[in-house]
């Protein structure tokens, strides 16, 4: 194999998104913007991350006794150095096979327990916001676009499931159109919200005949007719009556764009049909709404938002925005521009403002959480300190820092690494020997592993909310803590973390603790980033260095340098590939062969991460060729077999790392995390993917003992210093890259920042903390 610098695959294309990351986009525009990173959770926007295998062949990457300096972009013209993987002996040369399906998934693993905790947790947030729609799985099966349909209804259903699965970006509001690629071997899947129960009838679910009556409307505007459950669920009761009354409130339903919405409401309304219909005007600015919350956005600046409206043929775009804020659907915001500033003294001189529209729910997520915020920092009760102080001389090192800091403030903010994590571990052993009441809450089971200590006191955030694990609720129905701390705090979205905050009682303490380094939650909102920036509350940051090669190099991409590191266990290893098919056949390579022998990690413990769903090397395709070298099999269920790698998503967000065991008449039997998971034959399509390989936002909050980093020239754009942290961060002995971009390694590190996100929580912040500066 090559090894010289420089050997990039040639840039290509990619339409693809993730599954269950979302990226980060910036706010419409009038004109074409950029395309989105797909890593952010159901959307393509600013991490090319995608959620969702090797026909070929085995042998070592390297050979000889030549120990030679791998080749790779850094800020200087070199990258990252390691030894290659093997020892004697060159690869074999058969290629890959990349056809057949697989695709990854979200989040850790978690085990059944979990699970239905997870989709216990989004009932409860839906439940108390009472404005939340819940947003059911199909009922009847899929059916393969093109092959009982025609024409537009073909293409409308091509489309959304494209949306669905991550294949093509949710925010188009952000991107152009991109041209048509040719389909991926993968059937497309995207996670999507559990139902509460799969037994048909059930409160929550479309009704059969609500689904046959939507069914019809479908039919007669020329729709593909598999859409009915959704639409059904979306609409709620006499679903079929308003989609006649209004076909753009086809809009609700994911993955169907305005374009096609236009289609169905012209066969629907012929004659009366027209772009400046007021309901189309109003369904749109929806639409636009919610491709920026999928983009991280919790609001939009009513300039970018009528600028999107424009561009999309509405032809009176305030009077549209004017009509959503009438229907009670979005709110309106004038935000200071400087909160601090002092009042104007002539009463006709304005204060500049910016005014910002948001859908409600997020709108009442943002400023629930700020009052949840605020009522912890002024709420600390000062004649209890005692057990605190004890607690505070009790910690160990580090950990007696962040004590200190806890014991006087009711909000602490936490930052470091993953060796950063001994600290409020040791903060959590400390304040439970001291009597206080503590939990530690983490992102994804795998961080409850990593967080040694605290046995029993330890769960997942999903759990705590669900009652699953934790103390309970006391007689107010408040969390019965004295101290919550919260791990892989960057994760945490503006509707959890308002859930979180909402459950603590008067008094209690909150620890917010993570990497601010990593890519920023999947949902909407960037909780800990504005938390830093708002500075209302003491910041710890851990002066603990995380180990080794691979600590100096992640700590560098960190400051935006990408160095050189002395890996003499090979801890680190750059595999330079000239293009997307030597990048699939390498990968599948070092997984099945080269990492398990060179460097002691078998297959089943070592994660592949690369940009996108779609390419030639994103996960689809990865997927597919890994499970023909690891897995083969016919797929005879729903293209899986028993022994595949999965990542179950039973909501966005939520996503569990396992196995498959079997297929029966009750669904797809997997094995995640130890424990039996059922999912019914109608969820599978849209909740399992195939997980050998993953995005670095679905693999945010988990770590594996080796990682392979694929870096295919067509993810050049993806590319970030977040993106790059979180995937090379994600191994704990080995890391090799897989790298085919050349220079633009070392540009994205240096210079590629995260996409800003539109929220309103610092100055939500700002006015009702008083000590906020």
């Amino acid at each position: 194999m090559s090894t010289e610098p420089g050997l990039g695959a040639k840039p290509e294309a990619d339409e693809d998104t993730t599954a269950g990351g979302t990226t980060e986009a910036g706010a419409p525009t009038a004109g074409p913007a950029a395309s989105g990173d797909p890593d952010t959770a159901g959307s393509g926007t600013a991490d090319t991350d995608g959620a969702d295998g090797d026909g070929g062949s085995g042998g070592a990457v390297g050979g000889g006794d030549s120990s030679r300096a791998a080749a790779g972009a850094t800020a200087g013209g070199s990258g990252p150095v390691g030894g290659d993987v093997g020892g004697g002996g060159s690869g074999s040369s058969e290629e890959a096979a990349v056809s057949g399906p697989g695709s990854g998934g979200e989040d850790g693993a978690e085990g059944a327990a979990q699970v239905s905790e997870s989709e216990a947790e989004l009932a409860a947030q839906r439940v108390e916001r009472e404005r939340i729609a819940r947003r059911k799985a199909e009922k009847a099966g899929p059916i393969e676009s093109g092959t009982k349909l025609s024409g537009k209804a073909a293409d409308l259903l091509a489309a959304i499931r494209a949306v669905e699965s991550g294949e093509k970006p949710a925010a188009t509001v952000f991107a152009e159109p991109a041209p048509r690629r040719a389909p991926e071997p993968e059937p497309v899947r995207r996670p999507q919200p559990a139902p509460a129960s799969p037994v048909p009838g059930v409160p929550g679910l479309p009704a059969a005949g609500a689904v046959t009556a939507v069914r019809g409307v479908l039919a007669d505007g020329g729709a593909p007719e598999s859409l009915a459950p959704q639409v059904a669920a979306a609409l709620g009761e006499g679903a079929d009556t308003l989609l006649r009354e209004d076909p753009w409130q086809l809009l609700r339903v994911t993955g169907v764009r305005p374009d096609q919405a236009d289609g169905f409401a012209r066969a629907l309304l012929g004659d009366q049909c027209g772009p400046d219909d007021e309901r189309r005007g109003r369904a749109v600015t929806g639409w636009l709404l919610e491709q920026a919350a999928v983009a991280g956005h919790t609001a939009l600046e009513m300039p970018a938002l009528t600028a999107a409206l424009a561009q999309r043929a509405v032809p009176d775009p305030e009077a549209a925005v004017q009509s959503v804020l009438a229907e009670g659907e979005a709110l309106v915001f004038q935000d200071a521009l400087d909160p601090g500033a002092p009042e104007p003294e002539d009463d006709e001189e304005e204060r500049p403002v910016r005014v910002l529209v948001a859908l409600e729910r997020y709108a009442l997520a943002e400023e629930s959480l700020a009052d949840g915020l605020a009522r912890l920092v002024n709420s600390l009760a000062k004649d209890a300190s005692e057990p605190w102080e004890a607690a505070a001389a009790a910690a160990s090192r580090g950990g007696a820092e962040l004590a200190r800091a806890v014991a006087g403030h009711g909000l602490v903010l936490h930052t470091g690494g993953e060796a950063a994590r001994a600290e409020p571990a040791a903060l959590l052993t400390a304040a439970r020997a001291a009597g206080l009441r503590a939990f530690a809450a983490t992102h994804t089971p795998d961080g409850r592993r990593r967080l040694t200590g605290g046995e029993g006191a330890v769960g997942t955030v999903a759990e705590l909310l669900a009652g699953a694990a934790g103390p309970g609720r006391d007689a107010d129905g408040a969390l019965d803590l004295d101290l919550l701390i919260v791990l892989d705090a960057p994760q945490l979205d503006v509707e959890g973390a308002a859930m979180l905050v909402e459950a603590l009682p008067d008094g209690a303490r909150l620890v917010l603790s993570g990497d601010p380094a990593v890519l920023w939650s999947a949902g909407p909102g960037r909780v800990f980033a504005d938390l830093l920036a708002a500075r209302v509350c003491p910041q710890i940051a851990s002066r603990t260095p995380d180990p080794g090669p691979l600590g100096e190099l992640v700590s560098g991409i960190g400051v935006g340098e990408l160095t050189q590191v002395e890996a003499p266990g090979k801890e680190v290893v750059i595999v330079p590939v000239r293009d997307a098919g030597e990048a699939v056949h390498r990968t599948v390579q070092l997984v099945a062969d080269s990492v398990p022998r060179a460097i002691g990690v078998p297959a089943e413990q070592t994660v592949v991460i690369t940009p996108g769903h779609g390419g030639a090397a994103g996960t689809r395709a990865l997927n597919t060729a890994l499970k023909e070298r690891l897995n083969p099999g016919p797929g005879r269920f729903g293209g899986f077999d028993p022994g595949d790698r999965i990542a179950y998503s039973p909501a966005p967000g939520r996503t569990a790392w396992g196995q498959v065991v079997k297929a029966d008449a009750d669904g797809l039997h997997l094995s995640c995390a130890g424990a039996p998971v059922v999912v019914p034959k109608d969820r599978v399509e849209q909740s399992v993917r195939h997980g050998w390989a993953v995005t670095a936002h679905q693999a945010a909050g988990s770590r594996w003992p080796a990682a392979v980093v694929v870096l295919p020239g067509d993810a050049v754009q993806s590319l970030s210093r977040p993106w790059v942290y979180t995937a090379f961060s994600r191994a704990e002995r080995h890391l090799s890259v897989v790298h085919g971009v050349d220079q633009a390694l070392p540009k994205a590190v240096a210079e590629t920042l995260p996409k800003p996100r539109t929220t309103r929580l610092p100055l939500l912040l700002k006015t009702q903390v008083p000590t906020a500066t």
